[in-house]
Order: structure tokens, then C-alpha cells, then sequence
């Protein structure tokens, strides 16, 4: 697969790391000469980040050209994204190039925030072709694309727009009818009108105005949205008793929302003064690195209870769930890069993490005999921990990719026991981890055989490494000096 970047700015390099990371090709133009410094700068925050969101590895990166016209670009791709200043008339311009030399069933989108497609198609040589795909900063983290097709715009087109939004792990939102701004930025230019007077008027600076979001509806937000947080606001009565309840404040003289406060000298200078108080003196690579790990922390946090963006990482994850490679007659069960999430004060892995990597090897193994979380709900049977030893043997770093494999020492009636090798993608051993599980009915929570199915894939597995030499500190415990 391959996709063309025409501007390769903040948002057409978010867009150009997103797509190399998830394995496509890309041909980027722009004449900026610090275009390629830029991206490769921003390559490293999303190579750092990106990864970090799933259990599994991702594709193998991209290749990336940067091409000295839009023709050259956009040649036999399969997506082109068109993030130009936003200058109707410009825009308008590169679409008249763009379809000059791209193919006619290549996906042609644009990443303006306001203008609408039918604005955009005028004077277009293929107007069917074009859409809006409207993304958010960092495009490589967030996974938001608003997709906007005018009334004329190929079905097809849209379709094939969609899918391949998902298959680079974002979420397409379609929006029914093409309007200035779309949805997401007409909420913020909302918010962003009452902050300007609330600074205007001296009643907060930047700092405050931005503390009252971050520390009470930003965090709401994130998982739950407008509707939703105003329906939990109605109580037990839900959303009919909060409009009853609240309707009439929207009568009331709290907004300024049809006005914006004159953007004179002096109060810019007032805005910018009081932001650069606010970044305490951090640039803004360290904004954008602090921005990322947080980012990672709240998104993996989402995963967990399935709400919001988490849900679209989840769908991506497993779709990177495949089966993995053999080394050594070993069965690799994790390949995986490390969040700066897992990382400590010392800068590395902590213990938990390494637990969690051998969790993921043995679920992963339990996936290879066939016990998936699908079978384990519908049979009522499983294997649980009993005993476990880790031994750290070299520093594991965010960032880092680790891989696992997995050695069956014992399988014999309910026993089962496994030893993972924990390895950096160099093949330096950072640790191994031991463990003995007992097979469990559900229905009784004590021990029991497991089913014929089950046993014959475990004796299979175990068969191939019977002969396999005893790894070094297996039946290894804490000794005394």
C-alpha cells in the first residue's frame, strides 16, 4: 500500500508517521527545504509512541520518499492526502494537479478543518473524487478522522476511504452533511471563544482557564463525550430530567458564543505573554514529548474499559494479533515494543512490566493450544498461575522491543508448566520467567483435567520440545549468599 503527502507540516507528517508505522509506503511533497528534517523529527516522537498503544508488534515501518513534484507523488498510490495551507483557492489549485496524474480510484482527501468538499471540488477535474478527512493532533496518536463527502462524492470512494482509515488503526466519522468546520472543531471553536473573553475580561489566565478543563470536563471527555456526561448529570432520571432540570440556563446570559473579543495588539500580547509563562520555559519538542506520554497513559487507560478512543485501539490490536515466528524450535509468544508507561524512575522496565510481558507469552501459548478467550467462556475451563519466578538478567528500556519465547517444560495431566525467555530484538536475554499453571474447571473453581480437545493440542505442542535441552535457571530459586 502506498499514500502521497502533499504538505508535510504538522499535520501532513502526523498523517505521513501514522501511515509508515502501520507498513505503507510514502511519497511526500513539499517545497519547504526543512520538510524532511521536520518529519524525521517527528518520526521519533511517533516511533516512540505509536507502538507503545498495543500489545502487539506493528508492520514493518514504511518507506519513505520525498519526491520533487506533486506528479511524481502521487503516481500509482492508493491514498492522497492534501494538508496545504489553508487557502481556498490553493487548494483548489493542488486538486486540479493532483488529478492530472493520480489514478481514478485512488482515494483523494483533504485535511482542511473548515473548508466544506463542495467548496473544495469546484473547478476539480474528477469533483466524485474528493472528501474531507479531517484528522487530529498528533495524527500518529489520535485516532479521529472526520470524513466528509459532498452530495456528488463516489460511494466508492467513501467506502474505500473508511476502510482504509481503519486499517491503519483511526476511527472514520462519518458526518451526514458537509458543513463549515465539520463537528469536533465547531465544539472547540465554542470553548475557544469563551477562553479568549475569559482572559479579555481578566476573570482568568491562560493558565486557570486551562486548569478548569484539564482537571474536570477535558477528563470527562475523554471517555464519555457531550451527550453522555449530560445524561449522568440528569441522575437516575437520565437525560429528560437534566434538559427539564437545566434547559432554562441556556436562556441565561453565561455565553458569548455569537462574539469574540477584538484581537487588538496588546491583548495578543497579553495571550502570548501569559503562554509563555504557562510552558515554564519548556520548547516545544518537550511540550510535545510531555503531550505523547500522556497521551499513551490515557489512551492505554481507555483500552481497559473499552470507552472512547480505547475502543479503536482494541479493534487495531487485534487485528495485529497474528501468528508469530518460531525461533530457536521455541515458540515466540510476545514481540512487542515497550511504553514509556512501563518505564521507572531508573529509566527502565519495572517488575510489574516484566510480569506483564510474561502474562501476554502465556495467554498467547494458551491462544496457540486453542484456548481463547471465546473457547475459555464457552467451555467453562482454564489454566491458572500458581507459581512464578522471574529473574532479571539485563535492563529493558522504553522503546525497546521485546520478544518472547516460550519453552513447555511439563505437560502432563492438570500441570502446565512454561518458561519464557524474554529478549530485546537484538537477541540480548533481559530475562526469564518460570512459570507453573493448574488446569480449573469454572464451574467449581478447583482444579480438573482438561478436555480432550485441549489435552491432545497441549501433548502436540509439548512433543516438539521434549527433547529440547533444559534452559539455564529453570527450578532456580532465591538462594543464599
Amino acid at each position: 500500500m502506498k499514500a502521497a503527502i502533499i504538505g508535510g507540516g504538522v499535520i501532513g507528517g502526523g498523517w505521513a508517521s501514522r501511515f509508515l508505522l502501520n507498513g505503507w509506503d510514502v511519497n511526500v511533497f513539499d517545497p519547504d527545504k526543512d520538510a524532511e528534517r521536520k518529519l524525521n523529527q517527528m518520526l521519533i516522537n511517533a516511533r516512540r509512541s505509536l507502538p507503545s498503544l498495543y500489545d502487539f508488534k506493528l508492520p514493518n515501518e514504511g518507506k519513505v520518499k520525498f519526491c520533487s513534484s506533486i506528479k511524481e507523488a502521487v503516481e500509482k498510490v492508493n491514498w492522497i492526502q492534501e494538508s496545504v495551507p489553508e487557502r481556498l483557492n490553493i487548494k483548489q489549485e493542488v486538486f486540479k494537479i493532483i488529478q492530472e496524474h493520480c489514478g481514478q480510484d485512488t482515494v483523494v482527501a483533504s485535511s482542511t478543518s473548515g473548508f466544506k468538499p463542495s467548496e473544495l471540488n469546484e473547478g476539480a477535474i474528477n469533483p466524485k473524487q474528493i472528501l474531507v478527512c479531517h484528522p487530529f493532533n498528533p495524527v500518529y496518536l489520535l485516532p479521529l478522522v472526520e470524513v466528509v463527502p459532498s452530495e456528488i462524492t463516489d460511494q466508492k470512494i467513501i467506502d474505500k476511504c473508511s476502510d482504509y482509515i481503519k486499517l491503519i488503526g483511526m476511527k472514520p466519522l462519518l458526518v451526514r452533511k458537509e458543513i463549515d468546520a465539520h463537528i469536533a472543531d465547531r465544539l472547540i471553536e465554542a470553548i475557544w471563544r469563551e477562553a479568549l473573553w475569559l482572559v479579555h475580561d481578566d476573570i482568568a489566565t491562560t493558565t486557570e482557564v486551562d486548569d478548569a478543563m484539564k482537571y474536570a470536563m477535558g477528563l470527562r471527555y475523554a471517555l464519555m463525550g457531550v451527550f453522555e456526561h449530560m445524561r449522568l448529570a440528569g441522575g437516575e432520571q437520565g437525560m429528560h430530567h437534566f434538559i427539564k432540570q437545566f434547559g432554562p440556563c441556556l436562556k441565561w446570559p453565561w455565553t458569548k458564543l455569537m462574539d469574540v473579543p477584538e484581537l487588538t495588539e496588546e491583548f495578543v500580547e497579553k495571550i502570548a505573554n501569559q503562554s509563555d509563562v504557562q510552558a515554564n520555559g519548556r520548547t516545544i519538542q518537550e511540550l510535545e514529548k510531555s503531550r505523547d506520554d500522556t497521551l499513551v497513559g490515557i489512551l492505554r487507560a481507555l483500552r481497559e474499559t473499552q470507552r472512547g478512543a480505547g475502543k479503536t485501539i482494541n479493534e487495531h490490536n487485534n487485528n495485529l494479533n497474528k501468528v508469530l515466528d518460531n525461533n530457536d524450535k521455541l515458540y515466540q509468544t510476545v514481540n512487542r515494543q515497550i511504553p514509556q508507561t512501563w518505564t521507572d524512575i531508573n529509566g527502565h522496565m519495572n517488575e510489574t512490566n516484566y510480569l506483564e510481558v510474561c502474562s501476554q507469552a502465556t495467554d498467547k501459548f494458551m491462544e496457540m493450544l486453542g484456548m481463547d478467550v471465546d473457547y475459555i467462556k464457552s467451555k467453562n475451563e482454564s489454566f491458572f498461575t500458581v507459581e512464578t519466578h522471574i529473574c532479571h538478567i539485563n535492563e529493558a528500556k522504553e522503546g525497546m522491543r521485546i520478544i518472547a519465547k516460550t519453552q513447555v517444560l511439563e505437560a502432563e495431566g492438570k500441570k502446565l508448566r512454561l518458561f519464557h525467555v524474554l529478549e530485546s530484538d537484538n537477541g540480548k536475554i533481559v530475562a526469564t520467567g518460570e512459570h507453573m499453571l493448574l488446569h480449573v474447571s469454572l464451574k467449581t473453581r478447583s482444579s480438573s483435567l482438561p478436555s480432550e480437545k485441549i489435552s491432545k493440542s497441549l501433548s502436540k505442542l509439548f512433543q516438539e520440545h521434549s527433547n529440547l535441552p533444559w534452559p539455564d535457571g529453570a527450578g532456580r530459586s532465591i538462594g543464599k549468599k
